[in-house]
């Protein structure tokens, strides 16, 4: 091989900016000691590689788009079709990460297995096990199949020369990081590689149409690793959610092309494998304590669902100069913000106080229509009094302790109601605009005054 069909190039591993020098801190992101040397190879685009270079595709008038005969393929897993937004689109593109051992590579056969069940051909393909091993793990989990088809590969044209050859109607990649490129002479995992074999899927997936996950690893900041050009190039982005040390793991949708974003999914963690949870408030709710100060219950709404959630809050006072505060689940910057609000509008000393929050479950919640449930519970843990029996708090609080109107106030009401609760605090600005059902007492508040005289 001569010095000229090699090129040298130092790319950046968090964004994958390329320089021909290195440099201590990358130009593009600004990270500090992320350039890496790699080895590139000028070789000629050969059989399946050239075949996806040009795919003669000529311009079409929108309006004579026939797209009568598409139909979302359907994984038998409601709540992972759901996440999707009603099934699998033909030739769509979804990255799924998550922590190490969450269950991804479980997850992925469960779906394929629902697949396989309406007579689909699957395809799984593992550069991290043996078919021996995907084999031990599927009988454990129950998810074996005839046209399930399995194989340990990480040679990227030979993947794509199986596809071309078995024509399966989905596909799984497991995982990105591991596939590689004999055309590139960087490492398996490397930006050029990932970014490489991603687009190469991509192109496959077009213009065959057939579905295709990839599963990817997590960076310890939670990001999917790689480029992030990775998540730009998919149509679907699902972030699989959840504590080891808990039993519920949740499937979230932060990009999809084809459906509603910040849609999620519930499974349970068992022994032989994922369980659906088609009523997460009550399965989040089944271990509240009764007449317990600090403890709340408020309606969070993922996607097009409501979900009641347990907040739970302790505070105690402090000999140290500066008090802790431990927030799991929720934005910690917003419980400090509520806090103050809470000192200045209610007299509520709590900058002397250590302040302990969490949300029952494992599950994070972030928009601000639970901050009253954080107020309340904040005030109940304080007064060491308990919420009436059978309340929900409902709202937004602004910097001036007023109580805001929020969305969606009608489904989360009806769900409080469906759980068994008959009484609510909410907005006096949704109030009016809501249709209160029969035997749910439904309470305006106007400000966080009002809010803690009605409930204490």
């Amino acid at each position: 091989m001569t010095k000229k069909s090699i090129k040298t190039v130092f790319v950046c591993q968090t964004c994958g900016h390329q320089t021909p020098k290195w440099m201590g801190k990358c130009p593009d992101c600004g990270q500090w000691d992320s350039l890496v040397e790699e080895f590139q190879r000028e070789t000629p685009v050969t059989g399946m590689a050239a075949q996806l270079t040009s795919t003669g595709a000529q311009p079409v008038a929108i309006d004579a788009v026939n797209i009568d005969n598409e139909k979302r393929l359907l994984t038998n897993l409601q709540e992972f079709d759901r996440v999707l937004g009603g099934g699998l689109v033909g030739g769509s593109l979804v990255l799924i990460g998550g922590d190490p051992g969450i269950g991804k590579s479980t997850l992925m056969l469960q779906v394929l297995f629902g697949l396989a069940g309406d007579n689909h051909k699957v395809l799984y393909v593992s550069g991290e096990e043996s078919v021996k091993q995907i084999r031990l793990r599927s009988q454990r989990l129950g998810t074996i199949a005839g046209n399930m088809l399995v194989v340990s590969e990480t040679d990227l044209d030979a993947i794509l020369s199986m596809v071309a050859a078995c024509a399966p109607d989905v596909l799984v990649v497991d995982s990105i990081q591991t596939m590689f490129s004999p055309a590139l002479a960087s490492a398996p995992g490397s930006v050029s590689q990932v970014r490489e074999s991603a687009m190469r899927l991509m192109l496959m997936a077009k213009k065959s149409g057939i579905p295709t996950f990839l599963v990817g690893h997590v960076t310890k900041e939670g990001a999917i690793a790689g480029p992030r050009l990775l998540e730009h190039m998919v149509d679907t982005v699902l972030y699989f959610e959840g504590d080891r040390n808990h039993m519920f793991r949740i499937l979230r949708a932060v990009k999809n092309r084809f459906g509603s974003t910040n849609e999620i999914g519930v499974f349970e963690m068992k022994e032989k494998g994922l369980d659906e949870v088609p009523n997460p408030s009550a399965v989040f709710l089944s271990e509240r304590p009764e007449n317990a100060p600090g403890s709340v219950v408020t309606a969070s709404m993922e996607g097009s669902r409501p979900i009641l959630v347990e907040l739970q809050a302790l505070t105690s006072s402090t000999s140290f100069g500066t008090p802790r505060r431990t927030i799991l689940g929720l934005d910690q910057n917003r419980v400090a913000l509520l806090a103050a609000v809470m000192e200045k509008k209610l007299g509520m000393h709590l900058m002397g106080h250590d302040i302990f929050m969490n949300v029952a479950g494992g599950i994070k919640v972030g928009e601000p229509a639970v901050d009253m449930g954080i107020v309340a519970a904040l005030a109940s843990s304080f007064l060491d009094k308990a919420l009436p029996e059978g309340t929900t708090v409902l709202g937004e609080v602004g910097l001036t302790g007023e109580v805001r109107a929020i969305s969606h106030v009608e489904n989360r009401v009806a769900e409080t109601q469906k759980m068994g609760f008959n009484r609510c605090i909410v907005p006096a600005g949704s109030l009016k605009r809501m249709k209160v059902p029969a035997g749910l007492q439904a309470v305006g508040v106007r400000t966080i005054s009002e809010a803690v005289e009605t409930l204490f």
